[in-house]
């Protein structure tokens, strides 16, 4: 969010000079880089007059080396608004590395590791690899990128990706570009999560008790309630920082149930009669070229994330000495060295053992419930069907935070000051029954979520780069201008492509619409 600082006049040997001074709430928690006049050693500071270049020490000189020190020790004054101490995001600023971290996995690595072979089966062995592999390292780039662009050289810290959307492309034209495609990144995901939570929850309690337990099972909707209630109970965690350790728990679910899931599914060797041969149905050329498309946005939507970069390293402290860019770009790297170490033998390795076996309609979950439901031990199935419930508790959490957020600064906008905590419960409240009331009422908008992806595609392919050439000015025609640009123009290309592909599937396979019937 854009911060104000104000601006004084202070008369000082007959001159009328402008000093930056601090706001009169000035939170040394939520420190953004901006360089100010204070900080520099040359005689450029507008305190630095005739009067004061004198060979010997004077007390003005002692008192501003005494100031300089204290500002390179705290960091540089901030431009802050004190609204952003009332928000979720940024009410806390004292994250680390290891909570970028945590984050950064428990957004990372979810459902759509799920359906990676799917994408293989269009793709073949090599183009398959070599797309997953060109995917990840752009998005690790763009992700970067989002890192660099956090503190602005003019003290701001855009802890909101839609408030660096129209720093960079003007106001109206950024919440144009970013408004829909983010709230569906944060409410869609929630939505998709309590299908996935409630529908896993039946499996599992059908896998452990269904021949011991004497209770009538619950239906698929009233399984919706129990996950929509447990994950509203979590969401009255008042801020980012607070959910770490629920992060860390869906980081650590995350990597076990897909270890688990190619692990196993390895062990078991290949499937009998298993093919790598493109589908019957694909042999039309026109159809395997939308199939293509289908299979690259399988690939990219399973890199997610982006849309909460900036949210995470907002919940960091940052200094002259020590911005936050650095802690938060070592624990995205290490973050994304386990999101590779997980999604690359999932992809790989199974499709190795089922090649165009593979169910399309629940990815790895589907296939190991199918081929091995009556040769894995109950235990086992039961397990990673319970780490998937778990996992989806935790995501719901962080992709529901950029919600809460904005919910919030609408209130505290139009109130000026702080949410009760009535109110601010009543906020989760609510938007957890809307995901809920949204899950049953629309039961085929998963169908949709390629239509809905390839929109959003840009947030995580195309826009970092060209807010990289817009903020950041590289020389025309330099190759870190060329680069960003090309980045930018075939994410965009890319986004309208998936988009086609999923419109072609809608069309040749149809979609069956029924409103609350959740199935």
């Amino acid at each position: 969010m854009g911060e104000v600082v104000e601006v004084q006049s202070s008369p000082v040997a007959g001159r009328t000079l402008n000093i930056i001074a601090p706001p009169l709430q000035l939170d040394c928690r939520s420190i953004s880089m901006s360089r100010s006049p204070l900080l520099d050693s040359t005689p450029k500071s507008p305190f630095v007059t005739p009067m004061m270049m004198t060979p010997v020490d004077s007390p003005m000189k002692k008192a501003i080396a005494s100031m300089q020190s204290y500002l390179e020790e705290v960091g540089h004054f901030t431009k802050l608004d004190p609204q952003e101490a009332w928000l979720p995001i940024t009410e806390s600023r004292n994250g680390n590395a290891y909570y970028a971290a945590f984050h950064t996995l428990s957004s990372g690595i979810g459902f759509q590791a799920l359906v990676l072979p799917l994408a293989f089966i269009t793709l073949g062995w090599v183009w398959g690899v070599i797309c997953l592999s060109l995917a990840f390292i752009w998005q690790l780039y763009t992700l970067w990128i989002l890192i660099q662009l956090h503190e602005s050289e003019s003290g701001i810290r855009y802890s909101r990706y839609l408030r660096l959307s129209m720093a960079a492309f003007g106001e109206k034209l950024g919440k144009l570009l970013a408004l829909f495609p983010i709230m569906y990144l944060s409410g869609g995901s929630c939505v998709t999560l309590i299908m996935i939570g409630g529908g896993t929850m039946k499996i599992f309690f059908e896998i452990m008790f269904e021949n011991t337990c004497s209770l009538k099972p619950l239906t698929l909707v009233e399984w919706y309630v129990v996950f929509t209630c447990l994950a509203i109970i979590l969401a009255q965690l008042p801020n980012l920082n607070s959910i770490a350790g629920v992060s860390l728990v869906g980081a650590i679910t995350a990597i076990s149930y897909c270890s688990l899931i190619w692990i196993v599914s390895i062990i078991q060797g290949r499937q009998e009669f298993v093919s790598y041969n493109p589908p019957d149905r694909a042999k039309s050329q026109l159809s395997r070229l939308f199939n293509t498309f289908n299979a690259l946005g399988i690939i990219t939507f399973a890199f997610r994330g982006h849309n909460l970069v900036l949210e995470i390293q907002g919940t960091m402290p940052s200094s002259g000495k020590h911005p936050s860019r650095l802690p938060m770009w070592r624990g995205v790297k290490f973050a994304y060295m386990i999101v590779a170490a997980c999604l690359f033998p999932l992809a790989i390795g199974d499709y190795w053992v089922y090649g165009n076996l593979m169910p399309e309609n629940g990815g790895m979950l589907s296939a190991l419930y199918r081929y091995h439901g009556l040769d894995t031990s109950k235990l086992l199935l039961g397990l990673v069907s319970l780490l998937i419930v778990i996992n989806s508790l935790s995501s719901f959490q962080i992709y529901a935070m950029p919600v809460f957020d904005n919910l919030e600064f609408k209130y505290t906008s139009k109130w000026g000051r702080r949410c009760p905590w009535w109110v601010r419960t009543g906020i989760r409240v609510f938007f957890g029954c809307l995901a809920f009331f949204i899950s049953v009422a629309l039961p085929f908008l998963s169908s949709l979520a390629g239509l809905i992806g390839g929109i959003a595609l840009p947030i995580t392919l195309a826009y970092p780069c060209l807010m990289w050439v817009i903020i950041k000015k590289p020389q025309r025609f330099s190759p870190c201008w060329c680069l960003n640009w090309a980045l930018g123009a075939l994410g965009m290309v890319l986004s309208v492509l998936v988009t086609t592909g999923a419109i072609w599937g809608i069309v040749t396979k149809g979609i069956e619409i029924h409103f609350f019937k959740p199935q």
